[in-house]
Protein backbone atom coordinates (compact mmCIF):
# COMPACT_ATOMS: atom_id res chain seq x y z
CA UNK A 1 0.00 0.00 0.00
CA UNK A 2 2.89 2.32 0.67
CA UNK A 3 3.98 1.89 -2.95
CA UNK A 4 0.52 2.94 -4.17
CA UNK A 5 0.69 6.00 -1.95
CA UNK A 6 4.04 7.05 -3.37
CA UNK A 7 2.77 6.59 -6.93
CA UNK A 8 -0.26 8.73 -6.09
CA UNK A 9 1.95 11.50 -4.76
CA UNK A 10 4.21 11.42 -7.84
CA UNK A 11 1.30 11.48 -10.27
CA UNK A 12 -0.42 14.24 -8.30
CA UNK A 13 2.75 16.37 -8.36
CA UNK A 14 3.23 15.81 -12.11
CA UNK A 15 -0.41 16.74 -12.79
CA UNK A 16 -0.23 19.80 -10.54
CA UNK A 17 3.06 21.13 -11.94
CA UNK A 18 2.06 20.59 -15.56
CA UNK A 19 -1.35 22.09 -14.90
CA UNK A 20 0.23 25.19 -13.38
CA UNK A 21 2.48 25.59 -16.43
CA UNK A 22 -0.51 25.41 -18.77
CA UNK A 23 -2.63 27.74 -16.64
CA UNK A 24 0.17 30.27 -16.30
CA UNK A 25 0.86 30.34 -20.04
CA UNK A 26 -2.83 30.69 -20.85
CA UNK A 27 -3.35 33.57 -18.42
CA UNK A 28 -0.21 35.31 -19.65
CA UNK A 29 -1.45 35.04 -23.23
CA UNK A 30 -4.64 36.86 -22.23
CA UNK A 31 -2.63 39.67 -20.62
CA UNK A 32 -2.04 42.43 -23.15
CA UNK A 33 1.08 43.51 -21.26
CA UNK A 34 2.87 40.21 -21.82
CA UNK A 35 3.43 38.84 -25.32
CA UNK A 36 4.21 35.17 -25.65
CA UNK A 37 6.14 33.10 -28.17
CA UNK A 38 9.29 33.16 -30.24
CA UNK A 39 8.02 36.03 -32.38
CA UNK A 40 7.53 38.46 -29.47
CA UNK A 41 9.92 41.11 -30.94
CA UNK A 42 7.83 41.23 -34.11
CA UNK A 43 4.64 41.37 -32.06
CA UNK A 44 5.92 44.22 -29.93
CA UNK A 45 7.09 46.22 -32.93
CA UNK A 46 3.68 45.83 -34.57
CA UNK A 47 1.72 46.68 -31.42
CA UNK A 48 3.89 49.70 -30.62
CA UNK A 49 4.18 50.81 -34.26
CA UNK A 50 7.93 51.29 -33.91
CA UNK A 51 10.76 51.32 -36.43
CA UNK A 52 13.01 49.21 -34.22
CA UNK A 53 15.12 46.47 -35.81
CA UNK A 54 13.51 43.07 -35.28
CA UNK A 55 15.71 41.00 -37.61
CA UNK A 56 19.21 41.18 -39.05
CA UNK A 57 19.61 43.45 -42.09
CA UNK A 58 19.26 41.90 -45.54
CA UNK A 59 19.43 43.21 -49.08
CA UNK A 60 15.99 44.36 -50.19
CA UNK A 61 12.55 43.82 -48.66
CA UNK A 62 11.36 40.41 -47.44
CA UNK A 63 7.58 39.87 -47.56
CA UNK A 64 5.96 37.15 -45.44
CA UNK A 65 2.40 35.85 -45.22
CA UNK A 66 1.00 33.92 -42.24
CA UNK A 67 -2.28 32.04 -42.29
CA UNK A 68 -3.21 30.79 -38.81
CA UNK A 69 -6.14 33.00 -37.86
CA UNK A 70 -8.85 30.39 -38.47
CA UNK A 71 -7.74 28.49 -35.36
CA UNK A 72 -7.33 31.39 -32.93
CA UNK A 73 -9.62 33.18 -30.55
CA UNK A 74 -9.82 36.96 -30.79
CA UNK A 75 -7.54 37.34 -27.79
CA UNK A 76 -4.98 34.91 -29.21
CA UNK A 77 -5.11 36.57 -32.60
CA UNK A 78 -4.38 39.94 -31.02
CA UNK A 79 -1.84 38.99 -28.41
CA UNK A 80 -0.69 35.38 -28.66
CA UNK A 81 2.48 33.94 -30.16
CA UNK A 82 0.55 33.68 -33.39
CA UNK A 83 -1.23 36.94 -34.13
CA UNK A 84 -3.51 35.36 -36.67
CA UNK A 85 -3.24 36.25 -40.32
CA UNK A 86 -0.57 38.72 -41.39
CA UNK A 87 1.03 40.23 -44.43
CA UNK A 88 4.35 41.63 -43.20
CA UNK A 89 7.23 43.26 -45.08
CA UNK A 90 10.62 43.59 -43.42
CA UNK A 91 12.82 46.47 -44.56
CA UNK A 92 16.46 45.92 -45.57
CA UNK A 93 17.54 47.38 -42.21
CA UNK A 94 15.50 44.76 -40.31
CA UNK A 95 12.55 46.91 -39.25
CA UNK A 96 8.92 46.36 -40.19
CA UNK A 97 8.26 48.20 -43.45
CA UNK A 98 4.60 47.30 -43.91
CA UNK A 99 1.99 45.29 -42.06
CA UNK A 100 -1.70 44.50 -42.46
CA UNK A 101 -4.29 42.13 -41.03
CA UNK A 102 -7.21 43.22 -43.20
CA UNK A 103 -8.16 39.70 -44.31
CA UNK A 104 -8.98 36.46 -42.53
CA UNK A 105 -6.02 34.64 -44.06
CA UNK A 106 -3.17 35.31 -46.50
CA UNK A 107 -1.43 32.78 -48.72
CA UNK A 108 0.63 33.42 -51.89
CA UNK A 109 2.50 36.69 -52.42
CA UNK A 110 4.34 37.68 -55.63
CA UNK A 111 6.24 40.77 -56.75
CA UNK A 112 4.61 42.83 -59.48
CA UNK A 113 6.74 42.99 -62.60
CA UNK A 114 8.47 46.30 -63.35
CA UNK A 115 7.91 47.57 -59.80
CA UNK A 116 10.28 47.58 -56.85
CA UNK A 117 7.95 47.63 -53.84
CA UNK A 118 4.56 46.45 -55.05
CA UNK A 119 3.18 42.93 -54.58
CA UNK A 120 0.06 40.94 -55.36
CA UNK A 121 -1.23 38.53 -52.76
CA UNK A 122 -3.92 35.89 -52.37
CA UNK A 123 -6.36 36.25 -49.50
CA UNK A 124 -9.44 34.47 -48.20
CA UNK A 125 -12.15 36.03 -46.05
CA UNK A 126 -14.54 33.85 -44.07
CA UNK A 127 -18.08 35.17 -44.56
CA UNK A 128 -21.14 34.81 -42.38
CA UNK A 129 -24.05 32.78 -43.79
CA UNK A 130 -26.07 35.98 -44.34
CA UNK A 131 -23.40 37.15 -46.79
CA UNK A 132 -23.19 33.87 -48.71
CA UNK A 133 -25.11 33.04 -51.90
CA UNK A 134 -25.67 29.47 -50.67
CA UNK A 135 -26.69 28.02 -47.31
CA UNK A 136 -23.99 27.93 -44.63
CA UNK A 137 -20.62 29.60 -44.36
CA UNK A 138 -18.50 30.54 -47.36
CA UNK A 139 -15.21 32.21 -48.31
CA UNK A 140 -14.32 35.07 -50.58
CA UNK A 141 -11.06 34.18 -52.33
CA UNK A 142 -9.29 37.01 -54.03
CA UNK A 143 -6.20 38.79 -55.26
CA UNK A 144 -5.19 42.30 -54.29
CA UNK A 145 -2.25 44.52 -55.21
CA UNK A 146 -0.55 46.73 -52.62
CA UNK A 147 2.20 49.33 -52.81
CA UNK A 148 4.22 48.57 -49.69
CA UNK A 149 5.52 52.13 -49.47
CA UNK A 150 2.22 54.00 -49.71
CA UNK A 151 -0.13 51.26 -48.55
CA UNK A 152 -2.41 51.89 -51.53
CA UNK A 153 -4.38 48.70 -52.22
CA UNK A 154 -6.18 47.75 -55.44
CA UNK A 155 -8.62 44.83 -55.84
CA UNK A 156 -7.68 42.56 -58.76
CA UNK A 157 -10.13 39.64 -58.80
CA UNK A 158 -12.24 37.56 -56.41
CA UNK A 159 -14.79 34.75 -56.28
CA UNK A 160 -16.87 33.15 -53.52
CA UNK A 161 -16.64 29.45 -52.71
CA UNK A 162 -18.86 27.50 -50.27
CA UNK A 163 -17.52 26.35 -46.90
CA UNK A 164 -14.36 27.72 -45.30
CA UNK A 165 -11.19 25.78 -44.64
CA UNK A 166 -11.00 23.36 -47.59
CA UNK A 167 -12.12 25.64 -50.42
CA UNK A 168 -9.70 28.56 -50.07
CA UNK A 169 -7.36 29.39 -52.92
CA UNK A 170 -3.70 29.14 -51.92
CA UNK A 171 -1.93 30.29 -55.08
CA UNK A 172 -2.61 32.61 -58.02
CA UNK A 173 0.05 33.59 -60.59
CA UNK A 174 -0.16 36.42 -63.08
CA UNK A 175 0.58 35.22 -66.63
CA UNK A 176 -0.50 38.30 -68.58
CA UNK A 177 -1.81 41.82 -68.27
CA UNK A 178 -5.35 40.59 -67.65
CA UNK A 179 -4.84 36.85 -67.06
CA UNK A 180 -4.44 34.98 -63.79
CA UNK A 181 -3.56 31.30 -63.31
CA UNK A 182 -5.46 29.94 -60.29
CA UNK A 183 -4.97 26.87 -58.09
CA UNK A 184 -8.59 25.99 -57.31
CA UNK A 185 -8.83 23.64 -54.33
CA UNK A 186 -12.63 23.81 -54.29
CA UNK A 187 -13.15 22.39 -57.81
CA UNK A 188 -9.94 20.30 -57.99
CA UNK A 189 -8.57 22.19 -60.95
CA UNK A 190 -6.19 24.79 -62.33
CA UNK A 191 -7.73 27.51 -64.48
CA UNK A 192 -6.95 30.78 -66.24
CA UNK A 193 -9.32 33.70 -65.78
CA UNK A 194 -9.55 36.97 -67.67
CA UNK A 195 -9.73 39.64 -64.95
CA UNK A 196 -11.44 42.10 -67.30
CA UNK A 197 -14.28 39.88 -68.47
CA UNK A 198 -14.34 37.32 -65.65
CA UNK A 199 -14.33 34.52 -68.23
CA UNK A 200 -12.45 31.27 -67.70
CA UNK A 201 -10.23 30.87 -70.76
CA UNK A 202 -8.48 27.57 -69.87
CA UNK A 203 -8.80 24.84 -67.27
CA UNK A 204 -7.50 21.41 -66.33
CA UNK A 205 -9.51 19.31 -63.90
CA UNK A 206 -7.91 16.54 -61.85
CA UNK A 207 -10.87 14.23 -62.56
CA UNK A 208 -9.55 13.99 -66.11
CA UNK A 209 -6.44 12.10 -64.99
CA UNK A 210 -6.91 11.00 -61.36
CA UNK A 211 -9.06 8.28 -59.80
CA UNK A 212 -11.34 9.51 -57.03
CA UNK A 213 -10.36 6.52 -54.89
CA UNK A 214 -6.87 8.00 -54.50
CA UNK A 215 -5.74 11.08 -52.60
CA UNK A 216 -7.90 12.64 -49.92
CA UNK A 217 -11.62 12.17 -49.21
CA UNK A 218 -13.73 12.76 -52.29
CA UNK A 219 -15.24 15.26 -52.86
CA UNK A 220 -14.56 17.13 -49.59
CA UNK A 221 -10.77 17.59 -49.88
CA UNK A 222 -9.74 15.24 -52.65
CA UNK A 223 -6.72 16.81 -54.35
CA UNK A 224 -6.01 20.00 -52.36
CA UNK A 225 -4.36 21.64 -55.41
CA UNK A 226 -2.32 24.28 -53.61
CA UNK A 227 0.10 25.67 -56.20
CA UNK A 228 0.36 26.44 -59.91
CA UNK A 229 3.17 27.81 -62.06
CA UNK A 230 3.36 28.61 -65.74
CA UNK A 231 6.44 27.07 -67.41
CA UNK A 232 7.54 26.14 -70.91
CA UNK A 233 8.66 22.60 -71.73
CA UNK A 234 10.18 22.12 -75.18
CA UNK A 235 8.68 25.46 -76.11
CA UNK A 236 5.16 24.35 -75.19
CA UNK A 237 3.03 26.34 -72.68
CA UNK A 238 2.69 24.15 -69.60
CA UNK A 239 1.24 24.47 -66.12
CA UNK A 240 3.04 22.84 -63.20
CA UNK A 241 0.46 21.82 -60.57
CA UNK A 242 0.99 20.72 -56.97
CA UNK A 243 -1.60 18.00 -56.24
CA UNK A 244 -0.92 17.89 -52.51
CA UNK A 245 -3.18 15.06 -51.38
CA UNK A 246 -1.76 12.82 -54.13
CA UNK A 247 1.87 13.57 -53.16
CA UNK A 248 2.59 14.66 -56.73
CA UNK A 249 3.74 17.56 -58.85
CA UNK A 250 2.34 17.22 -62.36
CA UNK A 251 2.94 19.04 -65.65
CA UNK A 252 -0.06 19.85 -67.84
CA UNK A 253 0.44 20.88 -71.47
CA UNK A 254 -2.12 23.62 -72.06
CA UNK A 255 -2.95 22.10 -75.45
CA UNK A 256 -2.66 18.34 -75.02
CA UNK A 257 -3.12 17.71 -71.29
CA UNK A 258 -1.14 15.81 -68.64
CA UNK A 259 2.46 14.90 -69.50
CA UNK A 260 2.63 11.56 -67.66
CA UNK A 261 6.36 11.05 -68.05
CA UNK A 262 7.07 14.34 -66.24
CA UNK A 263 5.11 13.60 -63.06
CA UNK A 264 7.18 13.91 -59.87
CA UNK A 265 6.07 11.57 -57.05
CA UNK A 266 3.06 9.27 -56.72
CA UNK A 267 0.20 8.81 -54.28
CA UNK A 268 1.57 7.30 -51.06
CA UNK A 269 5.23 7.41 -52.17
CA UNK A 270 6.22 9.39 -49.10
CA UNK A 271 9.95 8.94 -49.67
CA UNK A 272 9.65 11.24 -52.70
CA UNK A 273 7.02 13.76 -51.60
CA UNK A 274 4.56 13.84 -48.73
CA UNK A 275 1.78 16.44 -49.07
CA UNK A 276 4.05 19.12 -50.48
CA UNK A 277 3.63 22.88 -50.96
CA UNK A 278 4.92 25.53 -53.35
CA UNK A 279 7.08 23.66 -55.89
CA UNK A 280 9.21 25.98 -58.05
CA UNK A 281 10.50 25.11 -61.50
CA UNK A 282 14.15 25.84 -62.34
CA UNK A 283 14.65 25.92 -66.14
CA UNK A 284 17.55 24.52 -68.17
CA UNK A 285 19.21 27.93 -68.52
CA UNK A 286 19.65 27.99 -64.72
CA UNK A 287 20.93 24.42 -64.44
CA UNK A 288 17.60 22.56 -64.64
CA UNK A 289 15.17 21.25 -65.44
CA UNK A 290 14.74 20.94 -61.70
CA UNK A 291 12.03 21.37 -59.08
CA UNK A 292 12.65 22.72 -55.58
CA UNK A 293 9.76 22.03 -53.23
CA UNK A 294 8.72 22.35 -49.61
CA UNK A 295 8.19 18.67 -48.77
CA UNK A 296 5.93 19.51 -45.88
CA UNK A 297 5.07 16.29 -44.04
CA UNK A 298 8.66 15.07 -44.47
CA UNK A 299 9.87 18.24 -42.72
CA UNK A 300 12.36 19.28 -45.39
CA UNK A 301 13.07 21.32 -48.50
CA UNK A 302 14.10 19.03 -51.36
CA UNK A 303 15.19 19.39 -54.97
CA UNK A 304 14.86 16.99 -57.88
CA UNK A 305 16.85 17.21 -61.12
CA UNK A 306 15.52 15.93 -64.43
CA UNK A 307 18.03 13.41 -65.83
CA UNK A 308 17.59 10.81 -68.57
CA UNK A 309 13.82 11.16 -68.56
CA UNK A 310 13.32 10.77 -64.80
CA UNK A 311 13.62 12.74 -61.55
CA UNK A 312 16.67 12.35 -59.33
CA UNK A 313 17.00 13.88 -55.87
CA UNK A 314 20.01 16.21 -55.80
CA UNK A 315 19.55 18.29 -52.66
CA UNK A 316 17.83 18.31 -49.28
CA UNK A 317 17.82 20.67 -46.33
CA UNK A 318 16.40 20.18 -42.87
CA UNK A 319 17.35 20.77 -39.28
CA UNK A 320 16.06 19.71 -35.86
CA UNK A 321 13.59 22.59 -35.69
CA UNK A 322 12.07 22.37 -39.17
CA UNK A 323 8.44 21.28 -38.97
CA UNK A 324 6.03 21.42 -41.90
CA UNK A 325 7.76 23.88 -44.25
CA UNK A 326 5.49 25.31 -46.93
CA UNK A 327 7.75 27.43 -49.10
CA UNK A 328 11.29 27.19 -50.47
CA UNK A 329 12.63 29.71 -53.01
CA UNK A 330 16.03 29.53 -54.68
CA UNK A 331 17.49 33.04 -54.82
CA UNK A 332 19.81 34.25 -57.63
CA UNK A 333 22.82 34.14 -55.26
CA UNK A 334 22.25 30.41 -54.68
CA UNK A 335 20.72 30.83 -51.24
CA UNK A 336 17.35 29.28 -50.34
CA UNK A 337 14.63 31.26 -48.57
CA UNK A 338 12.17 29.07 -46.65
CA UNK A 339 8.97 29.42 -44.64
CA UNK A 340 8.94 26.85 -41.82
CA UNK A 341 5.28 26.96 -40.78
CA UNK A 342 5.13 24.87 -37.62
CA UNK A 343 8.70 25.88 -36.80
CA UNK A 344 7.39 29.47 -36.59
CA UNK A 345 10.21 31.03 -38.61
CA UNK A 346 11.45 32.23 -41.98
CA UNK A 347 15.07 31.41 -42.75
CA UNK A 348 17.68 31.74 -45.47
CA UNK A 349 20.45 29.19 -45.97
CA UNK A 350 23.47 29.48 -48.24
CA UNK A 351 24.70 26.93 -50.79
CA UNK A 352 26.67 25.18 -48.04
CA UNK A 353 23.56 24.67 -45.92
CA UNK A 354 24.44 27.30 -43.30
CA UNK A 355 21.64 29.46 -41.90
CA UNK A 356 22.63 33.04 -42.76
CA UNK A 357 19.40 34.85 -41.83
CA UNK A 358 16.25 34.02 -39.94
CA UNK A 359 13.32 35.56 -38.12
CA UNK A 360 10.84 34.04 -35.69
CA UNK A 361 7.30 34.64 -36.83
CA UNK A 362 4.12 32.72 -36.09
CA UNK A 363 3.05 30.19 -38.71
CA UNK A 364 4.41 31.66 -41.97
CA UNK A 365 3.02 30.37 -45.25
CA UNK A 366 5.20 32.04 -47.86
CA UNK A 367 8.26 34.30 -47.99
CA UNK A 368 9.34 36.43 -50.94
CA UNK A 369 12.55 38.45 -51.31
CA UNK A 370 11.83 41.43 -53.55
CA UNK A 371 14.37 42.20 -56.26
CA UNK A 372 15.18 38.53 -56.86
CA UNK A 373 12.37 37.70 -59.28
CA UNK A 374 9.19 35.76 -58.61
CA UNK A 375 9.87 32.80 -56.30
CA UNK A 376 12.79 30.81 -57.82
CA UNK A 377 12.77 32.54 -61.23
CA UNK A 378 16.42 33.57 -61.19
CA UNK A 379 17.89 30.90 -58.91
CA UNK A 380 20.36 28.20 -60.00
CA UNK A 381 19.72 24.50 -59.47
CA UNK A 382 21.47 22.69 -56.65
CA UNK A 383 23.17 20.45 -59.22
CA UNK A 384 24.64 23.47 -60.99
CA UNK A 385 26.07 24.77 -57.70
CA UNK A 386 27.08 21.43 -56.18
CA UNK A 387 25.07 22.64 -53.22
CA UNK A 388 25.39 20.65 -50.01
CA UNK A 389 22.60 18.52 -48.56
CA UNK A 390 21.91 19.25 -44.90
CA UNK A 391 20.33 16.88 -42.39
CA UNK A 392 19.97 17.33 -38.62
CA UNK A 393 22.92 16.51 -36.43
CA UNK A 394 21.69 13.90 -33.91
CA UNK A 395 23.50 15.86 -31.21
CA UNK A 396 21.25 18.85 -31.91
CA UNK A 397 18.04 16.92 -31.35
CA UNK A 398 16.11 17.52 -28.15
CA UNK A 399 14.29 14.91 -26.09
CA UNK A 400 11.06 16.53 -27.21
CA UNK A 401 12.03 16.10 -30.88
CA UNK A 402 12.86 12.44 -30.26
CA UNK A 403 9.45 11.90 -28.67
CA UNK A 404 7.66 13.68 -31.51
CA UNK A 405 9.50 11.52 -34.04
CA UNK A 406 7.72 8.46 -32.64
CA UNK A 407 4.36 9.69 -33.98
CA UNK A 408 3.17 9.78 -37.64
CA UNK A 409 4.14 13.09 -39.32
CA UNK A 410 0.56 13.81 -40.35
CA UNK A 411 -0.63 13.50 -36.73
CA UNK A 412 2.14 15.78 -35.48
CA UNK A 413 1.33 18.35 -38.18
CA UNK A 414 -2.37 18.32 -37.40
CA UNK A 415 -1.74 18.79 -33.68
CA UNK A 416 0.69 21.64 -34.28
CA UNK A 417 -1.64 23.28 -36.80
CA UNK A 418 -4.62 23.57 -34.46
CA UNK A 419 -2.80 24.24 -31.20
CA UNK A 420 -3.56 27.65 -29.62
CA UNK A 421 -1.03 30.41 -30.12
CA UNK A 422 0.13 30.37 -26.51
CA UNK A 423 1.11 26.68 -26.71
CA UNK A 424 4.81 26.24 -27.39
CA UNK A 425 7.28 23.44 -26.72
CA UNK A 426 7.08 23.82 -22.92
CA UNK A 427 3.29 23.83 -22.99
CA UNK A 428 3.18 20.80 -25.29
CA UNK A 429 5.43 18.91 -22.86
CA UNK A 430 3.20 19.99 -19.97
CA UNK A 431 0.09 18.85 -21.83
CA UNK A 432 1.77 15.53 -22.56
CA UNK A 433 2.61 15.22 -18.87
CA UNK A 434 -1.04 15.73 -17.89
CA UNK A 435 -2.17 13.43 -20.69
CA UNK A 436 0.04 10.64 -19.38
CA UNK A 437 -0.27 11.22 -15.63
CA UNK A 438 -4.06 11.45 -15.37
CA UNK A 439 -4.91 8.19 -17.21
CA UNK A 440 -2.14 6.40 -15.33
CA UNK A 441 -3.51 7.74 -12.06
CA UNK A 442 -6.98 6.44 -12.99
CA UNK A 443 -5.53 3.00 -13.76
CA UNK A 444 -3.67 2.93 -10.44
CA UNK A 445 -6.83 3.86 -8.53
CA UNK A 446 -8.95 1.25 -10.35
CA UNK A 447 -6.39 -1.48 -9.77
CA UNK A 448 -6.04 -0.47 -6.13
CA UNK A 449 -9.80 -0.56 -5.59
CA UNK A 450 -10.06 -3.92 -7.35
CA UNK A 451 -7.28 -5.29 -5.17
CA UNK A 452 -8.95 -3.88 -2.05
CA UNK A 453 -12.28 -5.48 -2.98
CA UNK A 454 -10.64 -8.87 -3.58
CA UNK A 455 -8.86 -8.60 -0.23
CA UNK A 456 -12.11 -7.70 1.51
CA UNK A 457 -14.01 -10.57 -0.10
CA UNK A 458 -11.25 -13.00 0.86
CA UNK A 459 -11.46 -11.80 4.44
CA UNK A 460 -15.25 -12.25 4.47
CA UNK A 461 -14.98 -15.74 3.00
CA UNK A 462 -12.49 -16.75 5.71
CA UNK A 463 -14.85 -15.48 8.38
Amino acid sequence: MRTVGRIRIILALVTLCCGLVLAGSYLAAQDGNELQGRDAPVEEAIDNDTSETVVDPRDNITVVTADSSAFLSDAESARGARRGSNLIAFAPNGSIYYHTTNHTVYFDVDPVENTSRTVEYVYSDHLDPDDCPTEGYCSRNGVERVNLTTGDTTPVFSRITPNVSETRWHDVDRIGEDRLLVADIYRDRAFVVNTTTGATTWEWTARTDFNTSSGGPYPEDWTHINDVEYVELDGEPTVMVSVRNHDQVVFVDMETGLRDNWTLGSDGDYDTLYEQHNPDFIPAENGGPAVIVADSENGRAVEYQRRNGSWEQTWEWRDARMTWPRDADRLPNGHTLMADSNGDRVLEVDENGTVVWSIDIGFPYEAERLGTGDESTGGPSAAAMNSETRSPDPADRSLFADIVALFPPSLVTAAAYVRPGWVGTTELLAAAGVGLAVPLWVVVELRHRSLSLRTLRGSVDRD
